[in-house]
């Protein structure tokens, strides 16, 4: 099977900015958002530890690094919401995703992040739910692109992050195993 590498990086295209953020696309990205942890418990409970310590793509993380990443890529996102929410405009921190793949607790079965995600995405979704659409554009400074970000399009981006993980899995999943 020849597939497309763009495609098994990105397939579900690449997040893009809509020139206008609507309420009822956030609201539809937050309950992406909160449906996350059943998603991802769903595509990955099946899997062999073998399956786990797969690359999504040639290059790429394994499913279980791809677990642990997002587990901490949400948990950042938690916490920076509520600088937004709490602090004019604040400068968040950017960390390297890709060493911090490389480190031990990203070896350990999937369960622990699991369980991390579950928590982070119960409180990221009540956090969420309680906002008003006044909270959504309050923002904050990304140093990396070196431009603020309002809480709408940060949550649009991240209900972009979860399909876009999960879609690495489950086809991953279609491609190898589903036979």
């Amino acid at each position: 099977m020849n597939i497309d590498i763009e495609f098994l990086k990105y397939p579900i295209g690449k997040f893009q900015v809509p020139n206008e953020i609507k309420a009822e696309a956030i609201q539809e990205a937050v309950e992406t958002i909160k449906s996350f942890p059943k998603n991802l418990f769903t595509a990955v409970s099946p899997m062999t530890a073998e399956q786990l310590d797969t690359p999504y793509r040639p290059g790429g993380w394994t499913v279980r690094q791809l677990v642990h990443h997002c587990a901490d890529s949400h948990m950042n996102a938690f916490v920076r919401f509520k600088l937004a929410l709490t602090e004019s405009n604040p400068t968040i921190k950017p960390y390297e995703e890709a060493e911090w793949a490389k480190l031990a607790d990203y070896s350990l079965p999937v369960e622990p992040a699991l369980a991390l995600i579950v928590a982070i995405h119960l409180k990221l979704g009540i956090l969420m739910d309680s906002m008003s659409e006044g909270d959504f554009l309050k923002t904050y400074y990304h140093p990396e692109s070196k431009r603020s970000q309002s809480l709408g399009e940060v949550t649009l981006m991240y209900a972009w992050h979860s399909q876009h993980h999960l879609a690495h899995i489950q086809h991953l999943a279609l491609r190898n195993y589903d036979q």
